[in-house]
């Protein structure tokens, strides 16, 4: 994953290592699928006065109380709708009913599903297969039709009213008892004299000060009232997740087509970063070596035919071509460092980080600390990270010193270089720093820039030693 992010608030390698926590955590919660994004009813706290604070418990009340409207408007929409599409198959008719009817119950479903995560804090992901593209609807009701999740929505929807209106019974009792305890000093000013029975026993409130023991009672009842509306919240969340969620199966196939994606898309930007790699090459090669050769070539080519009657000159020549060899040897050099440095390959990153920081422009302490040696994509991502950040301090940040970190984190490479510079680095299209984003991508890897206006500019890349 390239992940590009400024902080204009701040910097140092503080900054940086919270800005890599959250993009991992960040990562972590795009690969996951399911669970939820805050405080559900299920992990809030369980105390009188943490449920009475927590906006969960008056959420679900209202949604427990409110819910018997749309229950029974399923119920009876089902009912008609279903029952009337059924018997009008005999004259199609009742074809396109039944499609409007799907399409119909699956947008209650929909409704339902943010409707749970706002009472319950609960967030059900979409359980629907991607629809086939293009315009035809025949294929898109066919793929809605063989949908499981679409019949999973009709039994939930099915079995909605009888569930709702249970709650809402019970709801509407220890509720309506509640607030009549808690509303009795007011009762019994209004009409003068309450008696309250319970059982064979009975209680005669004169006055508003009698009266307040049944309130003290109806405090009692509140917090049962919150523990029953806390029980049956927890209840249809996990009923409502059940039916209106991924199976394991589904969770786990939309996990992979959502890994096979990302994967697609940073296979393809390194394809192309390939593509423009051997172009350069192919660029560097015909405008360097090559010329510098065919120019060695000629040389020697005049030499020859000086030689008999011109020595001197042949000579002069000679010592041309040789010039000129060395000179295309330092570019074919050059060039062959920039494709793979053999010293990566012989002596690993400290050796090749370290001849990167002694070619600088400024001065770079270098601290690598690996316990082994990663992987070679790893060793070899890791340090055209830190050659473009440098020549990019040379070019750019206008920068005395800078610092180049490597080391180890857990399952992660963990590279940093950071430098004093002006800052205000941006991470362009088919720039430098997006070229960088796409190397790392190419093994789930993750980079993040860090620089705000006056510096210091870091950029910091978390690499997986596993993919």
């Amino acid at each position: 994953m390239g992940e590009l992010s400024r902080n204009p608030g701040g910097g140092g390698a503080t900054a940086s290592a919270g800005a890599a926590r959250w993009a991992r955590k960040r990562w972590a919660a795009v690969m996951q699928v399911g669970g939820e994004t805050a405080a559900t009813v299920a992990d809030s706290p369980w105390t009188p006065l943490a449920m009475a604070r927590s906006s969960l418990t008056w959420r679900s009340a209202i949604y427990l109380a409110a819910s018997l409207a749309l229950g029974l408007g399923c119920f009876v929409g089902l009912t008609v709708g279903l029952t009337l599409s059924l018997a009008l198959v005999i004259i199609w008719v009742g074809l396109p009913m039944l499609a409007l009817m799907m399409i119909a119950w699956r947008c209650v479903a929909m409704l339902e599903r943010q409707l749970v995560r706002a009472a319950f804090g609960v967030r059900i992901p979409s359980p629907y297969r991607r629809l086939p593209e293009g315009r035809n609807p025949l294929t898109k009701l066919k793929a809605m039709a063989a949908d499981p999740a679409t019949w999973k929505d009709l039994v939930y929807l099915a079995l909605l009213f009888p569930i709702t209106l249970v709650e809402f019974v019970v709801s509407a009792t220890v509720w309506s008892a509640t607030g009549m305890m808690l509303a009795m000093p007011v009762i019994v000013a209004v009409d003068g004299g309450v008696e309250v029975s319970v059982g064979f026993a009975s209680y005669w409130a004169g006055n508003p000060v009698e009266a307040l023991p049944i309130s003290v009672f109806g405090l009692l009842a509140l917090v049962l009232a919150m523990y029953v509306t806390r029980v049956m919240a927890i209840g249809h969340s996990a009923w409502a997740r059940l039916l209106l969620g991924s199976s394991v199966s589904q969770a786990e196939n939309v996990e992979l087509r959502k890994r096979t994606e990302h994967l697609r898309a940073s296979r393809a930007r390194g394809v192309d970063a390939a593509e423009f790699e051997r172009r350069r090459i192919e660029r560097d090669l015909h405008d360097g070596a090559q010329q510098r050769l065919l120019s060695v070539a000629m040389d020697i080519g005049r030499a020859r035919a000086k030689l008999d009657d011109d020595p001197e000159g042949a000579r002069a020549l000679i010592e041309q071509a040789h010039s000129g060899t060395k000179e295309a040897i330092s570019e074919l050099r050059d060039l062959a460092r920039g494709i793979y440095p053999a010293i990566l390959t012989d002596r690993g990153l400290d050796p090749a980080l370290s001849g990167l920081a002694g070619r600088a422009s400024v001065p770079v302490e270098v601290d690598v600390d690996l316990p082994e040696r990663p992987p070679a994509a790893v060793e070899s991502i890791a340090y055209f990270i830190v050659a473009e950040s440098l020549a990019n301090i040379a070019k750019y940040a206008r920068a005395t010193r800078a610092t180049v970190r490597v080391a180890r984190e857990d399952r992660w490479v963990v590279v940093e270089v950071i430098d004093n510079g002006v800052g205000g680095a941006v991470a362009r299209p088919e720039g430098g720093l997006a070229g960088l984003a796409d190397r790392a991508a190419t093994i789930d890897g993750m980079l993040i820039v860090d620089s705000p206006p006056g510096g210091p500019t870091i950029v910091r890349a978390d690499l997986p030693c596993t993919w």
